[in-house]
């Protein structure tokens, strides 16, 4: 009897723990890392939820850029943070996914991490600089095997959802061309405009405001239909490269053994911006895909972190690709 009056008294202790904490959470502000640089595709869609997020919340959600390495350095700072729900990281089919394939050693398991949520699907475009010469994306890859060694390209880096996006490109046509990692895709995209480098395989929220602009051209967008954002960009198909259908993701994660009511009221503070009219609309405009509703769930996202890392392993090892 004693220790069944211990063991109901403790069971009581924690759950009155756990509604305090839940009362009392967030009583400061909340800093979401950024796996990568300013400016790309993880970057654009942390800082459109955010705001909405910390109206949510009563605190501000500051947005901290940590790239580097795929970004596996900010996704390393994010899993090594106290778990106490007041540092988030936002991480990328990349960094959260094929990373652990792309790398001998990460300093995380994105397995072992709480999920939060998934924030968009962002549709992958292969893209060109405004005067390359080749006009279509079969023009492209002629022009790619006439000139062996001299189209250039860049990427976000090693282990980024751009880079795998060029690794399945480079897979299916057989083709390569002189590949640069950058530390995100807001420098590589940078470096495309003002034509130091000629192609990118790259993401709706970085190529979309760029074709628009007209700064530079869209060759193909890696999906099963034409975009409304680039309704003159042709889908893999039109293009001649049925298989090439690439989308990756943006979601928020939470180190491990953060507690569950903390999760909690993150997960609702983020189902409340994706269920907004107006950041649902920011996150089309860029041409990226909000969620359905039960794709908002951190066991959906659990789901899909287990899947991918198993599915881009077999990828990358079908590609050939040495982990670094």
């Amino acid at each position: 009897m004693p220790f069944r009056r211990l063991a109901a008294g403790l069971v009581v202790l924690l759950a009155s723990a756990g509604s305090a904490w839940t009362q009392t959470f967030p009583s400061r502000p909340v800093t979401m890392i950024v796996v990568f640089a300013p400016g790309g595709p993880t970057d654009v869609l942390a800082r459109i939820v955010a705001e909405h997020m910390g109206r949510t919340l009563g605190q501000s959600v500051v947005i901290e850029n940590a790239a580097g390495a795929g970004g596996t350095l900010g996704g390393g700072r994010g899993a090594r943070a106290a778990p106490d729900g007041y540092t988030l990281t936002v991480g990328s089919l990349g960094s959260h996914a094929a990373a652990p394939s792309l790398y001998k050693a990460i300093p995380y398991d994105p397995r072992e991490l709480e999920p939060i949520g998934v924030i968009a699907g962002t549709p992958g475009y292969v893209v060109v600089r405004r005067e390359f010469p080749a006009r279509t994306f079969q023009e492209f890859l002629a022009y790619v095997r006439a000139n062996p060694g001299k189209v250039t390209s860049g990427h976000a880096g090693v282990g980024s959802t751009p880079h795998l996006g060029c690794l399945f490109l480079e897979y299916l046509t057989k083709e390569k061309t002189l590949a640069t990692p950058y530390r995100g895709s807001g420098p590589a995209m940078n470096d495309l405009v003002a034509g130091h480098i000629d192609a990118m395989c790259d993401l709706a929220p970085t190529v979309v405001p760029q074709i628009q602009a007209g700064t530079i051209r869209g060759l193909l967008v890696a999906q099963p239909e034409r975009l409304a954002v680039t309704p003159d960009v042709p889908t893999a198909r039109e293009a001649g490269l049925a298989q090439y259908l690439f989308t990756g993701w943006n979601a928020v994660f939470a180190p491990k053994d953060t507690p569950k009511p903390v999760l909690d009221v993150l997960s609702r503070a983020l189902m409340a911006a994706l269920a907004d009219e107006g950041v649902r609309r920011r996150i089309q405009e860029i041409g990226s895909l909000p969620p359905k509703p039960e794709e908002q769930t951190p066991d959906y996202l659990r789901t899909l972190v287990r899947a991918e890392v198993d599915r881009w392993a077999a990828v990358i090892k079908a590609a050939g690709v040495e982990p670094q």
